[in-house]
């Protein structure tokens, strides 16, 4: 019963920047340290190597974003690295199984699959309706099940 006040109070809470916390960016640059504080004199806990990954920004100091990836991993990224294009993993906690998810022409479960993706694949969103967010992986545009990606909200709404 007191999960859903603590998730609607985190849905509509409101970080220094004037930006919502929690809310999903991703990477803008292909080198990104994560660090363990926020700060260039913290240790660097990981690095990133590809542009466009999806984090999930869940607390604000200064300059600096902690974030959360689909695996989990927090830490410390400038904000000067992150950017506002929304992007999604398909189906992270798929990877390594024998599961595909569908990539349609429109968003309901009897169009047409345009491709068949495999889990951990990223791509970027165009809309998200609150069931189905429309993205492009590699070329490849269509309509996934927002249940099947990691990077939007359940039930989130969103235009690019």
């Amino acid at each position: 019963m007191l999960l859903a006040p603590l998730a609607e109070a985190a849905a509509q809470s409101v970080g220094s920047s004037g930006l919502p916390l929690p809310r999903f960016v991703s990477l803008k640059s292909g080198k990104v340290n994560l660090r363990v504080g926020p700060g260039l004199n913290y240790a660097i806990e990981w690095r990133y190597l590809k542009s466009g990954v999806p984090m999930e920004i869940i607390q604000e100091y200064d300059n600096w974003r902690r974030v959360r990836d689909a695996d989990g991993a927090e830490g410390w990224i400038n904000q000067s690295l992150l950017s506002g294009r929304r992007t999604a993993i398909a189906a992270p906690w798929q990877r390594g199984k024998e599961t595909e998810i569908l990539l349609r022409t429109q968003p309901d479960t009897s169009s047409r699959i345009i491709a068949r993706l495999e889990p951990g694949v990223i791509g970027t969103i165009s809309m998200c309706n609150g069931t189905w967010c429309e993205m492009d992986f590699a070329g490849h545009k269509g309509w996934v099940s927002q249940s099947q990606i990691w990077g939007a909200y359940p039930g989130e709404t969103y235009k690019d």
